[in-house]
């Protein structure tokens, strides 16, 4: 991702990608298809003692900074989760550690710990069922409430879909209060707290539904201040959609990757493909594409970690432009291979 990253920044990187290629090759993700879970035994835990959950977590809760800015350090690690598909609620449960700690007021000093060492992870309840998908926008019936009753918070209504939801041992729940926002961190054990999983194509993550029917917490279980966590549900977004464009780079890195050792080893009439100057202008249209979405997530990364002005709009134009060239990429890539590109066992899919 960075064109200069400092040693120790390399260092964390490869250190990652290297355990990755241990613990989760393609083969791994095959078998753990239909796994609760999606991941190998003590994987997170592990995971967490190489610093995935620190670099926005404050020094006094456990966390720190690899290089200057933590943001950026995260995005190494998000570009190699998506360079090896790997399994993990690395974006979730940083989101919700980042919005503990630095917005938290120290009052889940525990809950961060146990994100920061892998003991627990956490999911954003933030999405909504249609037509309450537009978060503080609509206040149809049925979008999820926080009211506060004497000295606790209450909390009905339903979050679909939950990233990492059917595993999570903390949900950080975002809600309206009157005409304003709130956040509160509900432990999954809570009485009226139901959690249902959903299906989806992805294997490298779990999908839930969460409901929740008179949840009843202390009122110290809100996240900042009552009806004014708008600004931080924007930080949190902007945080998300960083890690998104570093992990979707990933993926394309490592399809045009692959694609590219392909088409010099594989041979049509006596050649190989990569000879072949229709499919050279294909593979420099890739290339470009690239290359330039690795530039925009760079970007994107150093003005969210330096609070830029333009950090929100630099996140939506890698999300327009990562999304629209990135399944592009991953379509040519599919249609060079052939019909193996299509195959379950392959592991371009």
């Amino acid at each position: 991702m960075l064109l200069n990253p400092t040693p120790d920044q390399l260092l964390f990187q490869q250190t990652t990608a290297t355990f990755l290629d241990e613990l989760v090759p393609p083969a791994v993700l095959r078998q753990l298809r239909d796994d609760p879970t999606g991941e190998p035994d003590g994987y997170w835990a592990r995971g967490a003692d190489l610093g995935w959950i620190s670099p926005l977590v404050r020094e006094e809760d456990g966390g720190g900074a690899i290089g200057e800015h933590g943001l950026v350090d995260l995005t190494l690690i998000a570009y190699e989760f998506g360079r090896h598909a790997a399994p993990g609620p690395i974006g979730p449960t940083n989101i919700v550690a980042a919005l503990l700690s630095q917005r938290g007021g120290g009052a889940h000093t525990d809950a961060v710990a146990s994100l920061v060492a892998g003991a627990a992870t956490a999911a954003w309840c933030l999405t909504e069922p249609a037509p309450n998908d537009r978060l503080g926008a609509l206040t149809n019936d049925g979008a999820l409430e926080v009211r506060i009753d004497g000295d606790e918070v209450v909390l009905d209504g339903t979050k679909r879909p939950v990233e990492a939801a059917p595993d999570a041992d903390f949900l950080l729940v975002t809600g309206r209060t009157g005409t304003g926002l709130t956040n509160v961190l509900v432990p999954t054990s809570t009485p009226g707290v139901t959690v249902r999983t959903l299906r989806s194509p992805e294997l490298s993550r779990r999908y839930g539904t969460v409901e929740f029917a008179d949840v009843r917490l202390p009122i110290s279980a809100i996240v900042g201040a009552p009806g004014e966590a708008g600004d931080d549900v924007e930080w949190g977004l902007l945080i998300g959609r960083t890690i998104a464009a570093a992990e979707s780079v990933g993926a394309m890195q490592a399809a045009f990757d692959m694609t590219v050792e392909w088409a010099f080893d594989r041979y049509s009439f006596g050649r190989p493909l990569s000879s072949y100057q229709a499919l050279k202008h294909r593979f420099a249209d890739m290339k470009s594409w690239l290359e330039a979405a690795h530039a925009i997530a760079d970007a994107t990364a150093l003005a969210a970690a330096t609070g830029d002005p333009i950090a929100s709009d630099s996140a939506m134009a890698a999300a327009a432009f990562i999304g629209e060239y990135g399944t592009e990429l991953a379509h040519d890539c599919v249609q060079i291979h052939g019909g193996i590109g299509v195959t379950f066992e392959h592991d371009l899919h």
